[in-house]
């Protein structure tokens, strides 16, 4: 059975700050990491934790031939650019390969499987907080327990004691699809409400704001459960309580496309609850109304 843990290099596929900071795991380990496409030239990885930085070399390449023979790839583009990969994607379509899809969002199948086809892909569930500095340099905080969370199965768990190996905290869970689930209730609310106000995570201990994260993953419950997702109201106090929790300082992706007026990542967030919501006859109003705000800053129209 093919799994990541081998000799070979690891295709990375988006060198933002998760990418870079579940690629030098593995480089850690050994693994050599190839850097496919990207605007500015990269010739080594860099993460700084708790002060003290390490780095590695890579190796970046623009021709998605050049990893038609790694069996092993990350992606960590964000949802939303899945279709500006798909070429990179392309050339991982065999049934030998093994993708690692760490986005945000409870679709990662939907999103990546059309161009991989028979790749098999393992989703990934992120927790760490990482935020990029500049090209190929990241830094890392960690945010409980976990820093990413991936199916049980062989091939998962191999991949998990290789991310364990390097550095990464995993566990493998028997029931993803809650785990995904739960975690988008962090996602609906911290992004979108850092990305909004300005602030960046500690906004989410103000009482006023921690009203509004309930109300939007209550509605987010109610259309995990109808998709077959083991949620209760007990989830929406742990959200609460881990976004409480993040270290001083931390931000969001969407805070950080903000201030840089990058499109921001809200159809595999806000708009998946709505987008399912309606699917299932559920209200999703909340959600609703932020994605309209949201969508309005690139001026665009919501779902």
């Amino acid at each position: 059975m093919t799994s990541l843990v081998n000799d070979g290099p690891v295709a990375l596929i988006g060198a933002g700050a998760v990418g870079l900071s579940l690629a030098s795991a593995l480089a850690r380990t050994g693994r050599p990491v190839t850097i496919c496409g990207g605007r500015d030239r990269v010739d080594r990885i860099a993460i700084t934790e708790d002060g003290a930085t390490q780095a590695w070399p890579v190796t970046q390449v623009g021709d998605p031939a050049k990893i038609a023979g790694h069996t092993s790839a990350i992606v960590a583009v964000k949802a939303h650019h899945t279709p500006a990969v798909a070429h990179w994607l392309r050339a991982l379509a065999r049934p030998e390969a093994v993708v690692l899809v760490a986005q945000n969002g409870v679709e990662h199948h939907e999103r990546v499987q059309p161009h991989t086809g028979p790749a098999r892909i393992i989703p990934g569930i992120v927790y760490l907080n990482a935020e990029r500095t500049e090209p190929g340099h990241a830094i890392l905080r960690r945010v409980g327990a976990v820093d990413i969370a991936l199916p049980d199965d062989g091939q998962a768990a191999a991949l998990a004691a290789e991310l364990d190996a390097g550095g990464v905290r995993t566990s493998t869970e028997a029931d993803l699809k809650t785990v995904a689930w739960a975690k988008l209730l962090t996602n609906i609310t911290a992004n979108p409400l850092t990305a909004l106000t300005g602030r960046r995570a500690e906004v989410m201990r103000d009482p006023e704001i921690e009203r509004v994260a309930r109300l939007l993953m209550a509605e987010a419950v109610a259309v995990g459960r109808a998709e077959g997702a083991a949620l209760t109201d007990a989830h929406i106090d742990r959200a609460m309580h881990w976004l409480r929790g993040v270290p001083a300082g931390a931000t969001t992706s969407m805070h950080e496309d903000r201030i840089a007026g990058r499109k921001l990542e809200y159809d595999a967030l806000n708009g998946a609850v709505v987008r399912i919501a309606e699917r299932h006859g559920l209200d999703a109003s909340a959600n609703r109304f932020v994605l309209a705000l949201l969508t309005a800053i690139e001026g665009g129209t919501a779902a």
